[in-house]
């Protein structure tokens, strides 16, 4: 069975619309997925209905309201198999679990000697939070190598991995290059060590069938509008255990259990971490869209994207003077330059074709750095996009070395 990818379309309004009068072809699902109509009439359905605070109310609204929060939490539970819902805490997004994770845990567990080990791979929201723990804290950052390919790899963490090791931070799937890391190996050595393992899972939600308990990390981020889901909601996923003996970072209203003049306490994860009021709808337009996406079945997604990630690399390969820097990515992220042409410059011409890529360093500076490239295109396949895109994209770039051949 495959994708319905015509009937997919359909569920995607954005794309009846033109871009510079030209269709539109939307390539910059890494950044942010297209949102189907299901999401929308779902967060729609909270507001109409019933658009009250959760936890609070004894009216039937906010019951209602309450039970469609909670019903997030589970559907994101199941999503990920955590062993229970109470191992999510909803954020702002993947940067805000990241960030919460390294305060609460990292500035509270770390101390001078102690290491943290990361990569070169990862989105700044994976790295900074440990830099900026390292520098308050006197642990050391210490990087895995990198493969010549760019890959992470079993063998080079164990190359330094030691008694010292605390905290493992890195990339399920880099955003740049589109490799999968080897997660569950790493956390079956890390914890051998005693050190927990933070897990970016940003890009990876969107395209493979993750399994928390399987993998055996220790803490895991995700971001909603990643998954078809809204902006300004995202996921922490962590151990119960660990989890319930972090302290808040914000507090306020709801996270409590007793407040006194000089002293309070709060309620056990994930409440402790939710101050105020949560993103009610967002979770709900969340919940939503994981569930339009494991409808269309993982292996129909995954087979759909490989296909699209094969057939892209054919036609690009034949293009003269276009590099690919990632020939063997494991998902649809194509990275790319055309030589001779900044990429922000092939981006405009993209752009006047109706084609959304994404230009840059892709909060990925010491990965560019790694790559000796001051940016690069990057062109991302996802559920609702056709090989008929992907012609678009090599006739742009024709187009564009052709404009710019001229100037050099």
């Amino acid at each position: 069975m495959s994708l319905d990818v015509q009937k997919i379309r359909e569920d995607f309004e954005i794309l009846e619309h033109t871009m510079n009068e030209k269709p539109l072809v939307y390539l910059d699902s890494a950044a942010t997925a297209l949102k189907p109509k299901p999401v929308l009439e779902a967060m729609d359905k909270y507001h109409t209905t019933a658009s009250a605070n959760v936890h609070r109310g004894v009216y039937k609204i906010s019951n209602d309201a309450t039970k469609m929060y909670e019903g997030a939490r589970k559907t994101v539970a199941e999503f990920i198999n955590a062993a229970s819902k109470r191992e999510v805490v909803f954020t702002k997004g993947a940067t805000s679990a990241l960030n919460l994770v390294a305060m609460s845990y990292g500035l509270h567990n770390l101390k001078p000697g102690d290491e943290i080990l990361t990569t070169e791979l990862e989105h700044h929201s994976s790295f900074l939070p440990w830099q900026n723990v390292a520098k308050i804290t006197g642990a050391t950052l210490k990087f895995i190598p990198l493969t010549k390919e760019g890959r992470i790899t079993t063998e080079n963490f164990k190359s330094v991995l030691t008694a010292n090791t605390k905290v493992v931070a890195l990339t399920h799937v880099s955003n740049v290059m589109g490799y999968i890391s080897e997660v569950k190996e790493i956390c079956e050595l890390a914890h051998q060590k005693n050190a927990v393992v933070v897990v970016d899972a940003a890009q990876s939600a969107p395209h493979l069938e993750i399994d928390v308990q399987d993998l055996g990390c220790d803490f895991l981020a995700l971001t909603g509008h990643k998954v078809y889901g809204p902006t300004g909601i995202g996921v922490l996923y962590g151990k119960f255990a660990l989890l319930n003996t972090m302290k808040p970072v914000e507090f306020g209203g709801e996270m409590i259990d007793i407040v006194e003049k000089d002293d309070s306490t709060f309620k056990d994860a994930p409440f402790r971490f939710e101050a105020g009021t949560p993103p009610i709808a967002a979770a709900i337009g969340l919940a939503a869209g994981i569930d339009y996406l494991r409808g269309l079945g993982w292996d129909n997604v995954r087979q759909h994207e490989l296909e699209l990630r094969d057939y892209a690399i054919k036609k690009m390969s034949e293009v003269s003077g276009l590099k690919i820097f990632n020939q063997s990515a494991d998902i649809g992220i194509i990275s790319f330059n055309v030589d001779m042409v900044h990429p922000h410059d092939m981006a405009t011409v993209y752009d006047v074709n109706g084609i959304c890529v994404r230009a840059g360093h892709h909060c990925a500076q010491p990965l560019m750095k790694w790559l000796k490239q001051p940016a690069t295109l990057r062109a991302t396949f996802s559920i609702y996009n056709t090989k008929k895109d992907i012609d678009a994209l090599i006739c742009a770039t024709i187009e564009g070395k052709e404009t710019f051949g001229d100037v050099f």
